[in-house]
C-alpha cells in the first residue's frame, strides 16, 4: 500500500511538472537574451556571459571584411552565423572560433556572400528555430556545416561543444581578425601548437583610435586533433607548428569524424599574458572537466542568485519578462579585466595587482549612469559599486586620473563630463564606502578631476576638455566647444561639493557649490531655454531649440531640462506653469515616436520638433521633473507610458534606442519599482523620487554585508494598467505625503504601501519638497 502511494505521488509530481505548475518560474527563466537584438549594438547580443564577465562568447553575423562597421556584431533578423567570438566589449573584439565541414575556406566574408564556391567564406546559414540561448549559454545548428554548436562560460573562460557529421575533414577554425563595430586591427599575432590537444596565442590589437590591448588565450581540446594549420592573409600553411603575422591571421585543427562525434574546446583568456590565461582556465574551467551542462547550470545559478535579489509579483507575463531581461542587461555588457589572481594591465601597459578592489571593471562611459545603473547597483549589487570605486582608485593611483569610460582600462574620453564622480559620490553617501582613508582618496581623486584641464594620456584622453574655459567664463563658449559641457561640469561640481560636505571640508564645499550654479550662465532668461553663448557673453543668434547645434546627442529643448542636481532651481528659472506646459506638451507629441525622438536630421538637415528621447542619456529624467513642479501624477502617468510604449519584449523591440550597456535597462528596473534618483544618490542624504510601480509587490533582498535592513517591500495595492495613480502612501505604517523616500529608509528595511487608483489624486505628493 505504501509503495502504491509513493508511486502515485511520483506520478502526480511528474504530471505537475509536465503541466508546468510544479514549480514557480525562477527570475532567470524570465530573461530573454534575444530581446532587442535586432538593430542592436556590438555589446548587445545573445552572448553567453556571466555578470560582469570578461568574455561574452557568442555569434557574429554582420560586417564586411574589415574596418568600421557601425552596429556590426549580431543582428537577429540575419539567418546566418559568421563565427563565435569571445570579446564583445565596447571598442574591443577578439578570438573567434568556428566549426566547419564544407569545402575549406578560411576567409571571413559578408553574410550575404554565396555559400559555395570562391569567395564563400566560412560562415553558415542557420535554422532559426534551432537557435537557443539563456544567461550563460548559447547554441545553434549550423546548416551549411551540419554542426550543432553549443557554448557556456565562466567569468573568464568558455567551453564549446561541437557535434559533427561524418566527414573526412572536420575543422575548428580560430580567426583573430574579423569585422567588429569599431575599426579593429591586429598589429601582431601568434598562434602556437603546444600539443595535439592544446593551442596558445595572442593578438595585439588597436581599436577606436585609442584602445590598444593584447588578448592572450589558451585553447584545450578533449580529443587529439590530427593536424594544426594556419594562414596569414591568403597564404595557407598545412601541418605547421606556429603561425604569426599581422592583419588576417588564423589557424585551424582537423578531425576525421563519424556522425554524432563531439569535440569540446575550452578557452581561457587574459589581457596580461598567456600564462595568466592558462591560470584562468585552470582555476575556473578545469573543475568542470568537459561537462558543458554543469557549466551551463552554474552560469544560470549565478545569474538567478543575482536576479533573485528583487522578487516581483503581479503584472503580466510580459511585464515580468521585461523586468528581468532589463535587470539582466544591467550586468551583461560591462567587463571584469583582472585575472583570477588579481593581476591586470593598466593604461600604461604595466602589469599591476589589485589593491583597492576585488575586481577591476571596464566598459562604455558613465554618461548619466547616475539616473539608472548606479541606483540598481546600490540596491542590488553594492559590492560591484564598491569595485567600481576601487577601479577609479586603481586608475588614479597609477596614472593620476580617473576614467570616464575605461574600456579595457584604456582612457577613451567618452562621453560628456566625468560622471564616474557621481558613482563615487553616491557610494560614499550611501555608506558603501565606509573606510575613512578610502573616502579621502576618493574625494581627492574627484577634486583633482574637477580642478585640472583634461589631458591626452597613454594614447587616449582623461579628464574634462575646456575645463579652463569653464572655470574662467562659468560656461564653455560655443565657438570653442559644446554648450552642454557647462551643464555636465556643473553637476560634477555639485557631486564634489556634496562629498566635501560629507567629509567636513567647508571651504571646498562652498567653492564647488558656487560652481555648480554655472548652469544658469547658459540659461536665457527671456527664452527660458538653454542657449549657446560666445566668449563675449552674447547669445547665439537665430536660436532654434530643436537644433543640436552646440549640443551632444540632443537638442536645446532636451538639454533645457538637464539640471540633475538642482531641479528646484530649474523650475524657478522656467516657472512651474511654463515648465509643466512644455513638458506635458512634449510628452503628448512624443507618443507617436514611442518616446524615442532624436535631434536634428543629419542627413537632410530638415527641422523636426523632437521632444522626449528616452533612448539617449540626457533625456531620461523629464517625467520625474513633475515631482518638483507640483504635478506628481504626471510623473506617474508618463513613466508608466514609457514602460509600456518605449520598452518591448521581442527581438525587434526591446528599446527604441541605443541600449548603452544597461542604461535603458537600469531605467526600466528602477521605474518598474516606482523609484528614480534625480541626483543619482549624490546628496549627503540620498533620496529617491516615487512614481507608479509596474507590479503589485516588489521585494528587495538587501546585502547584509552593506545594509542591516534585511528586506524592503514595495506594495502597490489595486495596481493595474488602469490604476496607475498613487492615491496615498505609507512608510512602515506612517503617512508619506511627499513623492520622495530616503535611501536609508529603504536599506533599513521595511515596507512602502501605495494605494493606487484610476484617477489622479491631485492632493497627494504636492507638499513642499
Amino acid at each position: 500500500m505504501k509503495m502504491k502511494r509513493s508511486f502515485l505521488l511520483l506520478c502526480l509530481a511528474q504530471l505537475a511538472g509536465t503541466l508546468g505548475f510544479a514549480q514557480e518560474k525562477r527570475p532567470v527563466g524570465y530573461v530573454d537574451v534575444f530581446t532587442g537584438t535586432s538593430n542592436s549594438r556590438w555589446m548587445l547580443g545573445p552572448y553567453a556571459t556571466r555578470p560582469y564577465g570578461m568574455i561574452q562568447l557568442g555569434p557574429d553575423n554582420q560586417g564586411a571584411n574589415q574596418g568600421y562597421n557601425w552596429m556590426a556584431g549580431y543582428e537577429y533578423a540575419i539567418n546566418s552565423v559568421n563565427g563565435f567570438s569571445h570579446l564583445h566589449a565596447w571598442t574591443m573584439a577578439g578570438l573567434r572560433i568556428m566549426p566547419t565541414t564544407a569545402d575549406l575556406v578560411y576567409t571571413d566574408e559578408p553574410a550575404d556572400a554565396p555559400y559555395k564556391g570562391a569567395g564563400a567564406g566560412y560562415h553558415s546559414r542557420i535554422q532559426k528555430e534551432t537557435e537557443k540561448a539563456s544567461p550563460g549559454y548559447y547554441s545553434v545548428y549550423l546548416y551549411d556545416h551540419d554542426v550543432q554548436a553549443e557554448m557556456a562560460v565562466t567569468a573568464r573562460c568558455g567551453l564549446q561543444r561541437y557535434t559533427f557529421p561524418e566527414k573526412q575533414e572536420s575543422r575548428v577554425l580560430i580567426d583573430l581578425q574579423f569585422p567588429a563595430e569599431y575599426d579593429f586591427n591586429v598589429k601582431d599575432a601568434r598562434i602556437t601548437k603546444v600539443s595535439d590537444t592544446e593551442i596558445e596565442g595572442y593578438a595585439e590589437s588597436e581599436s577606436g583610435g585609442f584602445n590598444n590591448y593584447k588578448l592572450c588565450f589558451v585553447l584545450q581540446f578533449d580529443k587529439p586533433f590530427q593536424s594544426f594549420n594556419g594562414w596569414t592573409g591568403r597564404k595557407l600553411e598545412r601541418n605547421t607548428r606556429e603561425v604569426a603575422g599581422k592583419g588576417d591571421v588564423g589557424a585551424f585543427v582537423t578531425y576525421t569524424t563519424k556522425n554524432g562525434d563531439q569535440v569540446h574546446v575550452r578557452s581561457g583568456v587574459s589581457l596580461v599574458s598567456i600564462e595568466q590565461a592558462r591560470l584562468n582556465l585552470k582555476t575556473e574551467m578545469a573543475p568542470f572537466g568537459w561537462n558543458i551542462e554543469a557549466v551551463k547550470i552554474d552560469a544560470e545559478t549565478s545569474w538567478n542568485d543575482l536576479l533573485s535579489t528583487i522578487q516581483v509579483e503581479g503584472g503580466t507575463e510580459s511585464d515580468r519578462k521585461k523586468f528581468y531581461t532589463n535587470l539582466y542587461r544591467v550586468f551583461a555588457a560591462k567587463q571584469t579585466w583582472n585575472d583570477v589572481n588579481g593581476k591586470y594591465i593598466d593604461p600604461s601597459e604595466q602589469v599591476r595587482t589589485l589593491q583597492y578592489c576585488k575586481n577591476i571593471y571596464g566598459g562604455d562611459a558613465f554618461w548619466n549612469t547616475f539616473w539608472n545603473l548606479n541606483g540598481v547597483l546600490s540596491l542590488v549589487a553594492p559590492e560591484i559599486m564598491e569595485n567600481w570605486v576601487g577601479t577609479q582608485l586603481e586608475l588614479f593611483e597609477h596614472t593620476g586620473w580617473t576614467g570616464k569610460g575605461p574600456t579595457g582600462l584604456e582612457y577613451s574620453g567618452i562621453m560628456e563630463g566625468s560622471h564616474e564622480i557621481a558613482l563615487m559620490a553616491a557610494a560614499l553617501q550611501k555608506g558603501i564606502i565606509k573606510d575613512k582613508a578610502i573616502a579621502e582618496k576618493v574625494y581627492q581623486a574627484a577634486k583633482f578631476t574637477m580642478m585640472n584641464e583634461g589631458v591626452n594620456i597613454h594614447g587616449g584622453s582623461a579628464g574634462n576638455p575646456r575645463l579652463k574655459e569653464y572655470m574662467r567664463f562659468g560656461y564653455v563658449p560655443y565657438e570653442l566647444d559644446k554648450t552642454n559641457k557647462a551643464l555636465d561640469y556643473a553637476f560634477d561640481d555639485y557631486c564634489v561639493a556634496q562629498m566635501a560636505k560629507k567629509l567636513g571640508k567647508k571651504t571646498d564645499y562652498d567653492y564647488f557649490m558656487k560652481r555648480s550654479q554655472n548652469y544658469r550662465n547658459v540659461f536665457n532668461p527671456e527664452l527660458k531655454f538653454v542657449v549657446p553663448k560666445d566668449s563675449l557673453g552674447k547669445w547665439m543668434p537665430h536660436y532654434d531649440e530643436f537644433s543640436n547645434n552646440s549640443f551632444v546627442e540632443g537638442n536645446g529643448w532636451q538639454y533645457s531640462f538637464y539640471v540633475p542636481h538642482d531641479a528646484h532651481g530649474l523650475v524657478g528659472l522656467i516657472g512651474k506653469d511654463l515648465l509643466n506646459q512644455r513638458l506635458n506638451d512634449g510628452f503628448e507629441k512624443s507618443v507617436a515616436h514611442k518616446f524615442a525622438a532624436h535631434a536634428l536630421d543629419r542627413t537632410t538637415g530638415e527641422r523636426h520638433e523632437y521632444y522626449i528621447n528616452q533612448g539617449n542619456e540626457i533625456n531620461m529624467q523629464p517625467a520625474f521633473l513633475f515631482n518638483y513642479s507640483g504635478k506628481p501624477w504626471l510623473a506617474q502617468k508618463w513613466s508608466r507610458a514609457i514602460m509600456e510604449v518605449f520598452y518591448g519584449d521581442t527581438p525587434y523591440q526591446g528599446w527604441e534606442g541605443d541600449e548603452d550597456e544597461g542604461q535603458m535597462g537600469g531605467w526600466f528596473v528602477m521605474s518598474a519599482m516606482g523609484l528614480f534618483e534625480m541626483r543619482g544618490g549624490t546628496e549627503t542624504e540620498p533620496e529617491l523620487d516615487l512614481t507608479s510601480p509596474l507590479f503589485t509587490r516588489i521585494r528587495i533582498r538587501l546585502d547584509p554585508k552593506y545594509y542591516k535592513g534585511g528586506e524592503f517591500v514595495i506594495e502597490a495595492r489595486n495596481n493595474s494598467r488602469e490604476n496607475i495613480y498613487i492615491q496615498s502612501a505609507t512608510l512602515n505604517g506612517k503617512s508619506l505625503n511627499r513623492p520622495k523616500i530616503l535611501f536609508r529608509d529603504i536599506v533599513s528595511g521595511g515596507k512602502l504601501v501605495l494605494e493606487m487608483g484610476p484617477l489622479p489624486n491631485e492632493n497627494w505628493g504636492t507638499a513642499p519638497m
